[in-house]
């Protein structure tokens, strides 16, 4: 890589550039706010959007049941040992992280408005100020980037805007804040944000620069107002950039493509059908109200007392003369025309269909079906578009993985130690450092791929896997002269855990079969 050379990065044209992505941002941006409206319809008493949210919390309830964790595994032998480590200790930091909590966070956004952005930082204030890495929910309105990009990789630029407090920043970068309150006002008017008392917006300008070798260094400018709080391109200690990596610390997880490195979600694809049932549902009950209440046609010349007539609780309500139906007459509603509960039906079942909520996806079954396995595999084939959807999320978990290990390469100069609890409540304690993980003397590195698989907390899972264990047991596929025959079966069998089993057996009988004797 070239040798590093500091330098001032042209702020006047990150901010002409910040402008122009926040213009061409608005119609993501007002889609979102749109969506974020009918959403808060459900808590805030205005128009009905309960089939949407039926949809998006059945959605979510199916990709918690399915959390991602990493397993790493080495490119080569010799890194078998430091794949094994990593495989242990990333779990733990995710937990420091409170990247559960993350995940669930991001998959509304996933659902509701087709994007979910996670931020992969290293924090230096974690861990007593030893620093760790730190895995964020980023909002959708805080980044920009060059709208077009079908992979936010491919941006020139990235900015992340935020609102901080003008006493911590005062304090931690040791500025007067009353001498940039004006161009931090005028930035924040640009970019329409409405900006809390006290507090003061910061942008994170994120940009890569691209050197005559073909390498590529990802540095990193922090400002306020037309003033440089930061910049790494002018810190002699950051010559492989900010993040040696080279990528943009956030990784967006889309649900449905737009061919940007944006996405939509089941908000718009059903709000439309949403909206003709609301109003459907209004007309009927204001149909409703009519038909309940008792009203007449009355000739002005009726004779009636018309106080007495209203007071229920008379017995006698004087009259003058006849009274019949010409001058008296109950207004009469006629029933509600069957056609429109029919295209309220048929708007439900669109968008049930559209946003895959069919019930049977939800664990309702009808036709009759009371077999287990047949309900099994309907809900299986009902679960196809959540499956997708979760794929998708483990694509961008092994993008955010692949971020953590860089960060740990980069970072992690002194061993820390990590305390790992087995399945049985064992306990044990490993130390790692980054230095291992990083170039030696001949250059080389361990590299990892990474392979995810899901923390099935559905007790429908557990209850499958333990049913399934037991049948194994049951047709004596566990006993020792069945070794042979168990390890083919197996053999054509492919289920969480096969593996494992197998080695399990082999390592119990071997491989079944007696030796002959010659």
């Amino acid at each position: 890589m070239n040798e590093h050379k500091t330098a001032i990065p042209d702020l006047s044209l990150a901010i002409k550039t910040l402008i122009r992505y926040k213009r061409e941002k608005a119609e993501l941006e007002s889609r979102i706010a749109s969506e974020g409206d009918i959403w808060r319809a459900v808590y805030t008493g205005g128009e009905s959007s309960s089939w949407i949210f039926n949809s998006i919390v059945n959605k979510h309830a199916d990709i918690i049941d399915s959390i991602p964790y990493c397993v790493c595994l080495p490119r080569e032998k010799r890194d078998e040992k430091y794949a094994e480590t990593l495989s242990k200790i990333i779990p733990v930091i995710t937990q420091r992280c409170g990247f559960e909590q993350t995940y669930s966070d991001n998959c509304w956004e996933k659902l509701k408005h087709g994007t979910a952005a996670y931020g992969v930082f290293w924090n230096n204030a974690l861990e007593d100020g030893l620093g760790d890495v730190d895995i964020r929910a980023l909002t959708m309105d805080s980044i920009y980037w060059e709208i077009g990009a079908t992979d936010i990789q491919d941006s020139k630029n990235l900015f992340i805007v935020s609102q901080s407090d003008v006493d911590a920043l005062e304090a931690t970068w040791g500025i007067d804040y009353g001498e940039l309150r004006e161009q931090d006002s005028a930035l924040a008017s640009s970019l329409g944000m409405s900006v809390s008392d006290g507090k003061c917006v910061v942008v994170d300008w994120y940009y890569k620069k691209y050197l005559s070798d073909g390498s590529v260094l990802l540095h990193m400018c922090k400002f306020i107002g037309d003033r440089i709080l930061y910049s790494s391109e002018s810190d002699p200690s950051c010559t492989g950039g900010w993040y040696e990596h080279g990528q943009y610390p956030i990784v967006f997880d889309r649900l449905y493509p737009t061919g940007q490195a944006y996405g939509f979600g089941v908000i718009a694809t059903s709000a439309e059908a949403q909206r003709y049932i609301n109003r459907i549902d209004a007309n009927m009950l204001e149909y409703s109200d009519w038909a309940s209440r008792v009203r007449f046609w009355a000739k002005r010349s009726l004779g009636v007392n018309e106080k007495e007539f209203l007071d229920l609780d008379r017995s006698i309500v004087e009259v003058e003369g006849d009274i019949d139906e010409e001058k008296l007459r109950q207004i009469e509603i006629s029933p509600v025309d069957s056609s429109v509960m029919e295209a309220k039906l048929l708007k439900i079942e669109e968008l049930k269909t559209v946003t895959g909520s069919l019930d049977v996806s939800q664990g309702g079954i009808t036709g009759g079906i009371t077999a287990a396995s047949a309900i099994s595999i309907l809900r299986e084939a009902g679960a196809k578009a959540s499956r997708d959807g979760i794929e998708e999320t483990y694509r961008a978990y092994v993008k955010i993985i692949t971020l953590v290990i860089e960060l740990i390469r980069q970072f992690y100069d002194e061993n820390r130690v990590f305390r790992i609890v087995g399945e049985d409540g064992s306990r044990e304690y490993l130390d790692f450092s980054g230095k291992r993980i990083r170039a030696d003397e001949n250059g080389y590195r361990p590299h990892f791929d990474i392979e995810i698989n899901a923390v099935k907390k559905a007790p429908s899972e557990s209850e499958k896997k333990n049913q399934f264990a037991k049948e194994l047991y049951d047709t004596g596929a566990f006993r020792p002269e069945n070794a042979a025959q168990t390890l083919l079966m197996l053999e054509m069998m492919d289920f969480e855990g096969v593996g494992m089993l197998k080695a399990s057996i082999r390592s119990l009988y071997g491989d079944g079969k007696e030796e002959k004797n010659d």
